[in-house]
C-alpha cells in the first residue's frame, strides 16, 4: 500500500496542474498540436536548482570592533613575553608585530606560522637597513642623538637603490615565501619615514623628495607580480612632533598601494615627555592623514612610560578615547623595556589599568586565517 506523504501529495498536485494547463490552457504549437505534457513534467523535474546564496565573508576586525595586538623585543623567536602580556591583560592579542632587517634576515616561514598558530595575525615591520649598527652603538653607551645619525647613514640602503632593483632577488624570496603561507600577512614597510633616524627617511642618507613613494611602489609591485596577494600593506609614519615634520601627503604611495594606515606615538619620551593624552599625541596627525586618504587606521606602535607616575592614568584615558575614533581599527602595544619600561607588567597599577580597559567587548573577538582583512572603513 502506498503511503501519502507531503512530498508525494505535492508532486501529484503539480502533475495535475501541469496536465490541466497542457490540455485546457496552453495554446497549440505552430503545427496545430498541443504540447506534450510528459515533456513539461520532465523539464520541471530536471530543471537546475537555484544556486545557494553564500553569506558575506567575515572581515577582520568586525564592524565596531578594534583589535589590540602586541610587539615584543624577542618577537616570534620567544613567546614568553607574549604569554606574560596575555596573562597580565587577560586578553588574547589578535595581532603580533615583529621586526626584520634586510642585512641579516632571510625568510623563515616558521616565524609567521608560530604567530598564526597562536591565533594572531602576523605583522612584519620590514626594515631596509643593517640594525647591527644601532645595537653596537647602544651597547657602547653612545648618546641617543649620535645613534640616530649613525644608524641613518647607510648608503647601501638608500631608497634609490631599492627602486633601481639592487634588492629585487631578496624581495622576491620574501614575496614567494609569504605567498606560500596561504594566510594574510601585514607588512609595515619602512615605517616612520617622516623622521630622520632611519636610512629610509627622506631627510637622511642622501635620499631625495619622492624617493620614498617610488621605493614603496617598487616593493609593492614586485610582490604583486609574484602573486603575493595575501599581503596587507601598512603605511606607518610617526605622529607629528613639531612643525618641522614634513607633510605626510608627499610620502603617501596612494590608496592603490596601501591597505591600512599606521601611526607610531608614545607618551613619556622626547617631545611627549610631559603628560599628553592619546588625542593630544595623535589627533593632529590623524586630521592631516584624513586630508588625503580614508583608509582604516592602526596605531602600530604605542605605549607609555611611568617617568612622572601617570602611566596607568594614560592607559585608562586611552581606552576611553578609542571608541571616539571609529576609523581606528587596531592598536599594538610595545611590550618592551627599552630606553623606558613600556611594558604593562611594569607595575600592578599599570597591569590593572590595561586589563580593565581591554576587557570592554569592543576588543573581545578572535582572529583566524580565513578572515578577510578590512581594507575599507565601509566593509
Amino acid at each position: 500500500m502506498v503511503r501519502l506523504t507531503v512530498p508525494r501529495v505535492t508532486v501529484a498536485l503539480l502533475s495535475a496542474l501541469l496536465l490541466a494547463y497542457a490540455f485546457a490552457i496552453a495554446p497549440m504549437n505552430g503545427a496545430g498540436e498541443r504540447p506534450d505534457p510528459s515533456r513539461a513534467l520532465v523539464a520541471e523535474a530536471t530543471a537546475a536548482p537555484s544556486p545557494a546564496v553564500s553569506p558575506p565573508a567575515a572581515v577582520f576586525p568586525p564592524a565596531g570592533k578594534t583589535f589590540v595586538g602586541v610587539a615584543t623585543k624577542e618577537g616570534p623567536h620567544d613567546f614568553t613575553p607574549v604569554d606574560a602580556f596575555t596573562a597580565a591583560a587577560r586578553h588574547q592579542p589578535q595581532v603580533m608585530l615583529f621586526g626584520s632587517g634586510w642585512a641579516t634576515d632571510t625568510f623563515d616561514p616558521a616565524l609567521f606560522e608560530g604567530i598564526s598558530d597562536r591565533g594572531m595575525l602576523p605583522m612584519l615591520a620590514w626594515e631596509p637597513w643593517d640594525y647591527r649598527l644601532d645595537e653596537e652603538a647602544r651597547e657602547k653607551g653612545t648618546e641617543r642623538h649620535k645613534i640616530d645619525k649613525l644608524r641613518s647613514n647607510q648608503p647601501d640602503y638608500r631608497l634609490s637603490h631599492i627602486t633601481r632593483g639592487d634588492f629585487d632577488r631578496y624581495l622576491r624570496s620574501w614575496a614567494e615565501g609569504i605567498k606560500a603561507l596561504g594566510h594574510p600577512v601585514a607588512i609595515r614597510f619602512a615605517h616612520e619615514m617622516n623622521g630622520n633616524w632611519y636610512p629610509w627617511c627622506e631627510m637622511a642618507n642622501g635620499n631625495q623628495p619622492g624617493d620614498y613613494v617610488e621605493a614603496w611602489r617598487h616593493v609593492h609591485d614586485l610582490f604583486e607580480a609574484a602573486g603575493a596577494t595575501n599581503v596587507i600593506w601598512v603605511w606607518s609614519p610617526n605622529a607629528r612632533w613639531s612643525n618641522s615634520t614634513p607633510d605626510l601627503a608627499g610620502l603617501y604611495p596612494g590608496d592603490d598601494y596601501v591597505d591600512w594606515v599606521g601611526l607610531s606615538g608614545y607618551y613619556g619620551m622626547g617631545a611627549f615627555s610631559k603628560y599628553r593624552t592619546f588625542d593630544a599625541i595623535f589627533a593632529e596627525t590623524i586630521k592631516e592623514i584624513r586630508t588625503f586618504t580614508g583608509k582604516p587606521l592602526v596605531i602600530t606602535e604605542t605605549a607609555a612610560s611611568d617617568m612622572v607616575g601617570r602611566k596607568a592614568e594614560w592607559i585608562t584615558e586611552t581606552f576611553r578615547s578609542l571608541p571616539r575614533h571609529a576609523d581606528i581599527i587596531g592598536l599594538i602595544w610595545f611590550e618592551v623595556n627599552k630606553e623606558r619600561d613600556w611594558r604593562i607588567v611594569s607595575s600592578p597599577a599599570v597591569t590593572k589599568a590595561f586589563a580593565e580597559g581591554v576587557a570592554d567587548q569592543r576588543y573581545r573577538f578572535t582572529w583566524s586565517p580565513d578572515l578577510i582583512p578590512r581594507t575599507e572603513l565601509g566593509d
